[in-house]
């Protein structure tokens, strides 16, 4: 308590450079604070942004033999069909959830003398999990009985909805001609966040049953790509090694030949857009903490002026059996008190302002892509721990300096 009572002795002291010191802490924290804020926004937004398309999901292209194998050469395309989906059901049980995807792309949507030309992906019911296509409210997505009726039904794109039904207008279950063949809108897809895709992101596409597509252009016609959902994201590897191994019994080539297919497996992105991002955030943390560190060095100064002013009093308290450790202890708590003080303020007016932004709508979609700064448990306890280690330089060697004082020639200082 003493040593509380003197900090503020001091503080009233020496009002000015005491008042000047706790700024730069508040603003040195402010500024980590802030910078650590925005990287988790970022961090949290692309995540999500990734997830849009699906996730840990693995995409699979066919492509070629790049081995020779039991009497065949090289180059041999090799395909991906409709009956490949049970072998490899029967014989990868990692596999959760399996789905093809037929892709069409020369597509023209007409509605009420308004067209718009469109992917479509012709999918299992399964496709809307793995690929997390939500529906807007009063809207659905393909379903098993669409499967088994061949129903000519559609879920339309966000996007593709907006240009085909403008102003507002409903869409779920109206018939709109798709290459001149009715189809009726079964749902949208409302909108989300998507940075990954291929063939194009979800707004723009329109979702048809795969057994419609195959009834419409023929029950041989090739898949463009598969997409399979392992049962955890530890079984993804063992999933994909167990795929090639089922293909190259059935197709008769060199298991150990990754060429034959090509696969995009998502949770591995993901795990280095995690890296990545969390770097970018150490990165732009340490860049606040240089100004912190500006602020601590004013914390030493002042520790600095304070000893060489109160020289007098530590000789007198050590001439009447004060220890060392008690110099370096007040010292080291007077220090600790300012940066306390300087990092309180500078965490609850950064803490305030990112709740006011969370408030804020954000229309923008380049804005939208960064996210918002978020303040979090976690921030709060790294940026404790920084300014603790700050407080502590900072007054450590001032107080060993303190400590150090020769008692006699302390009472002899004017």
């Amino acid at each position: 308590m003493h040593i509380v009572m003197q900090f503020f002795h001091e503080l009233k002291k020496e009002k000015m450079r005491m008042f000047l010191t706790i700024i730069a802490i508040c603003w040195g924290s402010a500024n980590v604070v802030l910078m650590l804020s925005v990287g988790e926004g970022l961090h949290r937004q692309l995540g999500k942004g990734m997830r849009g398309m699906g996730q840990n999901i693995v995409v699979v292209w066919s492509g070629q033999t790049s081995k020779p194998f039991a009497g065949f050469g090289t180059g041999r395309e090799m395909s991906l069909l409709e009956d490949d989906i049970e072998t490899i059901r029967r014989n990868v049980p990692e596999i959760a959830q399996i789905s093809p995807e037929y892709a069409r792309w020369d597509n023209v949507l007409k509605v009420d003398g308004r067209t718009y030309s469109a992917l479509y992906r012709a999918v299992y019911p399964c496709y809307q999990e793995m690929r997390n296509l939500v529906p807007e409210p009063g809207g659905r997505f393909i379903n098993a009985l669409d499967m088994e009726k061949n129903r000519r039904v559609i879920f339309l794109g966000n996007t593709a909805r907006d240009k085909l039904f403008p102003d507002g207008e409903q869409a779920v279950g109206k018939t709109i001609m798709v290459n001149d063949i009715p189809f009726t809108v079964i749902g949208v897809l409302k909108k989300k966040l998507q940075i990954s895709c291929y063939f194009g992101n979800d707004e723009y596409a329109a979702f048809i049953p795969s057994s419609t597509f195959r009834m419409i252009y023929g029950r041989e016609q090739g898949m463009s790509n598969m997409i399979f959902l392992p049962r955890t994201p530890e079984e993804t590897d063992k999933a994909k090694e167990n795929f090639y191994q089922t293909m190259a019994a059935k197709y008769r080539f060199d298991p150990q030949d990754k060429n034959t297919y090509s696969m995009w497996d998502t949770h591995e992105t993901g795990k280095i857009q995690d890296i990545i991002t969390r770097g970018i955030q150490i990165f732009i943390g340490f860049i606040g903490c240089l100004t912190l560190l500006i602020g601590g060095i004013g914390v030493a100064n002042i520790m600095y002026v304070v000893i060489k002013e109160r020289t007098r009093e530590i000789g007198i308290k050590m001439a009447v059996g004060a220890k060392q450790r008690y110099i370096i202890g007040q010292f080291v708590t007077e220090s600790l008190l300012t940066v306390a003080i300087g990092g309180l303020l500078g965490i609850g007016l950064v803490a305030g302002l990112v709740k006011g932004i969370q408030m804020v709508p954000i229309k923008n979609e380049a804005m939208d892509l960064l996210g918002k700064p978020v303040f979090s448990a976690l921030l709060a306890l790294v940026c404790t721990t920084i300014l603790g280690f700050i407080g502590l330089m900072a007054g450590i060697f001032p107080a060993r300096r303190a400590s150090s004082i020769d008692p006699v020639e302390a009472l002899r200082y004017e």
